[in-house]
């Protein structure tokens, strides 16, 4: 928002110096980026009336000018614009001006004719980038009168930064509101008085859904003057707030909208017919927008109709068809309020960006449009004339959370800011910013200004007393409480981190939106939600897993010549099924590259299943005697190097190497990956004691001979459905196939350790085990002991 430090002194007295406001403005939470001069500096050009204008004797384009600039005696200039007419008044930069740019104005002749001067464009004066003759000044603006002087070009425009949340002050009402409060000075701005009608001219007016639209009012204007300029000080207005001047009745739309903050829109009543109709979108629908673009509104678009189709897309930009022109003599106005949720996104959707879908999205003042309207109307008979006829509309002022009264507690604010308020100046902050305010038992009943969407509950107007007060005069006092110690959830979950820290991993943190092409690689099986408004069509899917997360930041680093990586990160998935969307914590790795740092004596080896393994055993609560690995298929994963992840019989994750498939369209190397319940981490088994046996343990070693499909893990998980215990540890110290075994069998060599707590242990009950051991594999798989 550019606001004129002039203007801005219409509406309150305003002492303090551009950079003084703008860093009152800044610490309030309205952010000054800029303060622009309104016109660069120039001196010497002053108001000129072109009293004659004569051919030059030696050049065709070029025309010699006798201007009266108010000296003892009128000046004679050469001129080459191709619309000086005598008559005519326009800015003079007479002997020893100084223009834009440091040009020199000196007496000088021009193909034999001396100039004393120079006639100016307003590029030339630095008020616009481009411009076609001369800048053509009002009949009344005085001769002789110096031009800056005139014109108030000595003001300062002050460009603020609002976040979305302060859309009320997108007008000079809204942002000298503010001023007023922070300086403690009272706000005047201009008087609006309605406008009675002249004429019984009218438009239908029809809105077929209210929740989008619940309020649109219109007005014709007929009998406008086609000759009607828009007057000088109004133009510069919108100049200097960074808006082209078009047409009169345009420019005085776009000057309501900079100083109120409702947007309007005028049609050429020719083309409005009738009536009005504001409805979605229907199939056949055609619109030519103002910038030239032909559009197909759909059935998400709002759009200003009439019998024969769309008019404008509405809150956003007007149709070509209805556009107001030079002869236009007769209008229709347009001020309405449209829910924000109804515009949200419409206008990105065709690549428009625009001041009144600016607006819109973020929420205008729903009281604004009729009292907007009767400002345009006077306007507009101000400078074109015409008669107005009645105010149609159709709605009402929707209900809002202003309606509600939120209670303000008196002992409430120097809880939460550290210092007590004056009760009078709790009510002089809150009346200033418009809010109603209304004695309680407890402190005040408070009823927030229409416009400030952002105040809904008690903090938010804690908040407003902090902001205007001065965050930079609260008490810089430190609270004191007690900080609770984090849950063992949280703990466990940071224990867990600080492990893979440990194996060298490194933490990532990626977008929750992937491309669809992404989700469908990785998770062919998952439907992924699609975003209605995505950020771009690379982020337009939530990720249904984490793996796409981890495989493209390895890409990311594989082709900057990082190719040790061990990767990990910790977020949601979402999955949607039938009670909605599942958004659940998940935990995952990705593991490339040398499994053991370059060193002159360790070998090359490239990190494999195991060492993902090895990875996922260390992460899950209780070791490898609560986890198993059940080969499965995975479409992401090589179909020889794929596992389920199983954790007290309860499918927990995946693990193994990326699918050639997606090595080859990713250009990747061979990855590992494995992704388990992020819940897992965080649960915290509570500690036991269990003491320790004074016996001497003894171990037994078993080769037995199973079948070669028959997994290790499955024999170790098959021990513990034994009642044994003497047996303390079971360990898998060999496979082994080869000579002495059948084609299709395997041995496996496991270690039993034994021990008592009573006694020293025996050879009959060393036989007791074995033999129970045997006999119990031997029913499940078919064991037999190698001898």
């Amino acid at each position: 928002m550019r606001i004129s430090m002039q203007w801005l002194r219409e509406w309150l007295p305003v002492t303090e110096t551009a950079e003084e406001l703008g860093h009152r403005l800044t610490m309030a939470g309205l952010e000054l980026d800029a303060i622009e001069p309104a016109a660069p500096a120039f001196s010497g050009v002053r108001i000129g009336q072109v009293q004659s204008v004569a051919a030059h004797p030696d050049a065709d384009r070029l025309r010699v000018c006798r201007v009266d600039a108010g000296g003892d005696a009128p000046l004679d200039i050469v001129c080459g614009a191709a619309n000086v007419v005598g008559g005519m008044r326009a800015p003079v930069a007479c002997i020893g001006a100084v223009l834009p740019g440091d040009f020199r104005i000196k007496r000088s002749k021009l193909r034999g004719v001396e100039s004393q001067g120079m006639l100016c464009s307003a590029s030339e004066l630095g008020l616009a980038e481009s411009s076609e003759g001369l800048m053509a000044l009002p009949d009344d603006a005085p001769v002789g009168a110096d031009f800056r002087e005139w014109l108030g070009l000595d003001d300062a425009i002050l460009e603020i930064d609002l976040t979305p949340n302060r859309a009320d002050c997108l007008g000079m009402l809204g942002v000298a509101r503010e001023a007023g409060v922070l300086l403690d000075r009272q706000v005047s701005g201009p008087r609006i008085e309605p406008v009675p009608p002249e004429s019984d001219l009218q438009v239908a007016v029809q809105v077929a859904d209210p929740g989008a639209c619940p309020l649109y009012a219109a007005r014709v204007i007929d009998g406008l003057d086609p000759d009607a300029q828009t007057p000088m000080w109004m133009r510069e207005r919108l100049r200097r707030a960074g808006v082209r001047p078009l047409h009169p009745v345009v420019d005085v739309t776009n000057y309501v909208l900079l100083e109120l903050g409702q947007p309007m829109h005028a049609f050429a009543a020719d083309a409005v017919g009738e009536g009005i109709e504001v409805r979605f979108g229907r199939s056949g629908d055609r619109l030519r927008l103002l910038n030239g673009d032909e559009i197909e509104p759909g059935p998400a678009d709002l759009l200003i109709a009439n019998a024969r189709g769309p008019l404008a897309l509405a809150g956003i930009m007007g149709g070509e068809d209805s556009a107001v022109i030079g002869d236009t003599t007769r209008v229709v106005l347009e001020a309405a309020h449209f829910a924000p949720q109804a515009l949200a996104g419409r206008a990105r959707a065709y690549g428009l960006h625009t001041d009144a879908s600016h607006r819109f999205e973020r929420g205008v003042d729903p009281t604004l449009p009729l009292y907007a309207m009767e400002r345009a109307t006077a306007l507009i008979q101000a400078i074109a004339g015409g008669s107005a006829g009645p105010v149609i509309h159709q709605g009402a002022v929707p209900a809002a959370h202003a309606d509600a009264a939120i209670e303000l507690r008196r002992e409430r604010i120097p809880r939460v800011l550290g210092m007590a308020f004056d009760p009078a100046e709790v009510e002089r902050i809150l009346v200033g910013l418009g809010c109603r305010v209304h004695a309680a038992a407890q402190g005040w009943a408070v009823h927030p200004l229409r416009a400030r969407f952002d105040l809904t509950r008690e903090e938010d107007l804690i908040e407003e007393l902090a902001r205007v007060h001065g965050y930079e005069r609260l008490p810089q006092t430190l609270p004191s409480a007690t900080v609770p110690a984090a849950s063992a959830a949280e703990a466990t979950l940071a224990r867990r981190k600080g492990e893979l820290a440990d194996l060298g991993f490194h933490e990532i943190v990626s977008f929750s939106f992937i491309a669809p092409d992404w989700a469908e690689a990785f998770y062919p099986e998952v439907q992924g939600l699609a975003l209605a408004n995505p950020i771009s069509s690379e982020l337009a899917v939530m990720r249904p897993g984490l793996w796409p997360g981890l495989v493209r930041t390895a890409a990311h680093n594989l082709a900057r010549q990082q190719g040790d990586l061990r990767l990990f990160e910790y977020g949601l998935r979402f999955v949607p099924d039938a009670s909605g969307l599942r958004q659940e914590p998940r935990i995952g790795g990705l593991l490339c590259g040398r499994a053991e740092p370059e060193h002159w004596q360790a070998g090359r080896r490239s990190v494999d299943f195991f060492d993902a393994k090895g990875v996922v055993e260390t992460l899950c609560p209780g070791g490898s005697k609560m986890l198993r690995f059940e080969p499965a298929l995975h479409p992401a994963l090589h179909d020889g190097q794929s596992a389920r992840v199983l954790l007290d019989g309860r499918r927990i994750g995946w693990i193994g190497a990326l699918h050639p498939s997606l090595r080859e369209r990713f250009d990747v190397p061979e990855l590992f990956l494995f992704e388990l319940d992020g819940t897992v981490l965080s649960a915290a088994a509570v500690p036991r004691f269990q003491a320790l046996s004074a016996f001497p343990a003894i171990r037994r070693d078993l080769a037995l001979v199973v079948n070669e499909d028959v997994a290790a893990g499955e024999l170790l998980a098959a021990l513990g459905e034994v009642e044994l215990p003497l047996l303390q540890e079971t360990r898998l110290f060999d496979v082994y196939q080869g000579k002495g075994l059948e084609e299709n069998e395997k041995s496996v060599a496991l270690g039993l350790i034994l021990r008592a707590f009573d006694r020293t242990l025996e050879e009959d009950d060393v036989q007791a085990v074995t033999r129970a051991v045997l006999e119990h594999l031997n029913a499940r798989f078919g064991a037999k002991p190698r001898y």
